[in-house]
């Protein structure tokens, strides 16, 4: 009985010996993925230290930090080029899939538009969101319309004839964007002229108005 229970703790003990083994080397061979281009690595927290011209990606995993060596900043990263070490840093803004620095967005994530730097669900106001670039176009903004023309005919504002009356509006804020095409600034309609020219004279017509 003794002996049987014997074998028995010796096959846990060796079970649990292989296991140990089998955590280690997965933990050994992770943390030579993760050393590949340090200059100094941590069992614990990865890379330290990264080889010229490469950067340093920190990230958290609860209260841990690990850091591994890239050649490219991975989305919603941009890279800082340092004296002593080359840096990932995290766009402030978690919609922003590529920035230029911590606070101006060069592409938004998926279902944002982009507008000055920044990230919008919604294009702000005076801006038409481009669905194909994701971004947010200025628009031209014009003025009020202004009262209606007199109605005339090749210059005669006077006869039986049918003429066109026009009215127009300015542009107030036009956009640095060359396609942008601006509201119409210029309409005309038809009307009648019904008005009897000085002494009489019905221009265009040989009956009365």
């Amino acid at each position: 009985m003794q002996w049987i229970l014997f074998m028995l703790l010796l096959f846990i003990s060796s079970v649990e010996m292989l296991m140990q083994n089998r955590r280690k080397n997965q933990a050994s061979a992770g943390l030579f993925e993760n050393c590949t281009g340090c200059v100094m690595c941590s069992e614990e927290n990865g890379c330290l230290a990264c080889q010229q011209r490469l950067f340093l990606l920190i990230w958290r995993d609860g209260i841990r930090q690990y850091g591994a060596c890239v050649h490219a900043c991975p989305p919603g990263y941009f890279g800082v080029r340092g004296q002593e070490v080359n840096r990932c840093t995290k766009c402030r803004s978690p919609s922003c899939e590529s920035c230029f620095s911590k606070d101006f967005c060069m592409k938004c994530k998926e279902k944002f538009y982009l507008h000055r730097g920044k990230c919008f669900s919604a294009c702000p106001p005076n801006t038409t969101a481009q669905h194909s670039t994701r971004e947010c176009q200025e628009m031209c903004e014009v003025g009020p319309w202004s009262e209606w023309s007199l109605c005339s005919n090749e210059g005669r504002t006077c006869g039986c004839k049918w003429g066109s009356k026009t009215r127009t509006r300015e542009v107030v804020r036009s956009p640095k964007e060359e396609a942008v095409t601006c509201p119409a600034r210029l309409e005309s309609r038809k009307c009648r002229m019904r008005k009897h020219c000085p002494g009489g004279e019905e221009w265009g017509s040989a009956g009365s108005c």
